[in-house]
This record gives C-alpha cells, sequence and structure tokens, in this order.
C-alpha cells in the first residue's frame, strides 16, 4: 500500500492556536505523533509519558499530549507524541477510528464511514 499524507490541525482543546501540517497516515501507529516545539507552541502540555515500540523494534520512552484534531472535516481528541524536531507528523489508527475514517486497501483511499460504530 502507498503512502496516504493527509492534511491535519492539532491544537490544545479551546485554544486557538493551532499546528497546521500535512500528515502521514500510519495505520501502524497507535497514537499521533509531532514536533514538541509546534505542540507547545500551540499550548498542547504534556500531561504523560508511555514506552513506544518503534517500526524498528525498539523501545522509546515519548512525553504525550491531549489535543483535538481536524481533519477531513471530522473532529476528534485524542493523545498526540511530543516527536523530536524534524519528525514527519503522522496520525495514528485510535483518530481515524474515532473520526469514522477508514482506509480502503482496494483503492489506497481514506473515505468517511456512514457512522462511527459505538
Amino acid at each position: 500500500m502507498g503512502f496516504i499524507h493527509l492534511p491535519v490541525s492539532v491544537k490544545a482543546p479551546g485554544a486557538s492556536a493551532r499546528y497546521d501540517a500535512l500528515f502521514l497516515v500510519d495505520t501502524g501507529a497507535i497514537d499521533s505523533m509531532a514536533p514538541a516545539s509546534e505542540l507547545e507552541r500551540v499550548g498542547i502540555q504534556p500531561v504523560g509519558r508511555q514506552m513506544y515500540e518503534l517500526a524498528n523494534g525498539r523501545y522509546e520512552e515519548y512525553a504525550f499530549g491531549v489535543a483535538q484534531i481536524e481533519f477531513m472535516g471530522a473532529i476528534t481528541g485524542g493523545r498526540v507524541i511530543f516527536g523530536p524536531e524534524g519528525v514527519e507528523p503522522f496520525l495514528g489508527v485510535t483518530a481515524l477510528e474515532a473520526a469514522g475514517i477508514t482506509i480502503d486497501p482496494a483503492t489506497q483511499t481514506l473515505r468517511k464511514l456512514p457512522a462511527v460504530r459505538l
């Protein structure tokens, strides 16, 4: 399957400052990630730390915050990892599922489900 990039806005809940960027859709990732400096700039604060398994099998601990995430006309909330400088921002599967977005493997496109599973 090819790479899918999507315009995403991330902000602290209730704030007006936002981080807008093209995010890689990463269905292998649970949480989303963006550069720490951008998250801090828009007022998202770390609320915890989590150990993550990277694609290469290594383990790395990262801080995470809770953010409002907007894409494809949907608004959801979720964890966003404070990534290193220069990291390509990516959108994890929990944000996709919470917003009712699925990937059609036949067409390699995203589509909005008629309803979110309860």
